[in-house]
């Protein structure tokens, strides 16, 4: 069964695919720019030994997002 989450809520080794994005301004541009679009695949590879920024895998790209713009991103997971 699926269900939405954001890509906050992912932990090392779940995946999801992008289904919203809810950031404005500079910070929803970042997020297009690094290919969190619609439909796109994402992976959580890691985090940080504070628990913050986390590493995701996007588009065969290793980028690091923290939590606070993670939660404007939802996801479908599975």
């Amino acid at each position: 069964m699926e269900h939405t989450i954001c890509l906050s809520d992912l932990h090392p080794g779940q995946r999801g695919v992008v289904r919203a994005l809810h950031s404005t301004g500079a910070m929803r541009r970042r997020l297009l720019d690094i290919g969190l679009i619609e439909n796109t695949q994402v992976e959580c590879l890691g985090r940080s030994p504070g628990g913050d920024p986390s590493a995701f895998l996007i588009r065969g790209a290793v980028i690091a997002i923290r939590a606070e713009d993670g939660r404007q991103v939802v996801l479908q997971g599975g």
